[in-house]
C-alpha cells in the first residue's frame, strides 16, 4: 500500500529564482523559507513525488506557470548556518536546526500563466479552505487538495 500523492504551491519570486530557472537545474533546494508554519509543511506534510504547483510572486501577473515535483524530503536549509547569506539565522545551530528545506524537481511550464486574478474568481469553486484566495495569506508554501490541484489545472 502506497500513501496518497499530496499537493502544494510554492511561491517564488522569478527575479529571485523562476520556473525558467527550475527547467535549466532540473531538481533545486528550496531554501530560504523562514516562516514556521510553512517549515512544517515541508517537514511534515510533503513526500518524495507529490505535486507542487510552480506560482511566480511579486510580478506583473502573478500565477501558476508550472508543475514541479518534491525531489526529496526535508533536510536542515544549509544557508541558516551561513553568516554571509540573507537567510542566516544566528540561533539556529547544526545539533538543532531550525529551518528545513526540501528539493524540487521540474515537472514542466504551463501553457500560460494562471493568473491570481482567474484564480480568485474561481474561489467559491475551489473552497474556503484554498489558502492562496484567503485575505491575508502570506505563506509562500501552501496545501491543495486533489480537488483544487485539478480545477487549477482545468484553467490552464
Amino acid at each position: 500500500m502506497t500513501a496518497r500523492r499530496r499537493y502544494w504551491l510554492m511561491k517564488s519570486e522569478p527575479d529571485t529564482f523562476s520556473i525558467d530557472d527550475l527547467q535549466r537545474v532540473g531538481v533545486e533546494p528550496w531554501n530560504g523559507v523562514r516562516n514556521y508554519q510553512a517549515r512544517n509543511f515541508m517537514r511534515d506534510g510533503m513526500k518524495v513525488g507529490d505535486g507542487v504547483l510552480f506560482y511566480h510572486s511579486n510580478t506583473a501577473v502573478p500565477g501558476i506557470v508550472g508543475l514541479a515535483t518534491i525531489a526529496a524530503e526535508a533536510y536542515p536549509d544549509p544557508t541558516q548556518f551561513d553568516p554571509k547569506s540573507d537567510y542566516y539565522d544566528a540561533k539556529s545551530s547544526r545539533e538543532d536546526p531550525r529551518w528545513l528545506l526540501v528539493d524540487v524537481a521540474f515537472e514542466r511550464k504551463l501553457k500560460r500563466t494562471i493568473a491570481l486574478d482567474e484564480i480568485k474568481a474561481r474561489a467559491d469553486d475551489l473552497g474556503e479552505d484554498f489558502a492562496l484566495t484567503r485575505r491575508g495569506n502570506r505563506l509562500s508554501v501552501l496545501p491543495v487538495t486533489a480537488a483544487q490541484w485539478k480545477l487549477l489545472l482545468s484553467m490552464e
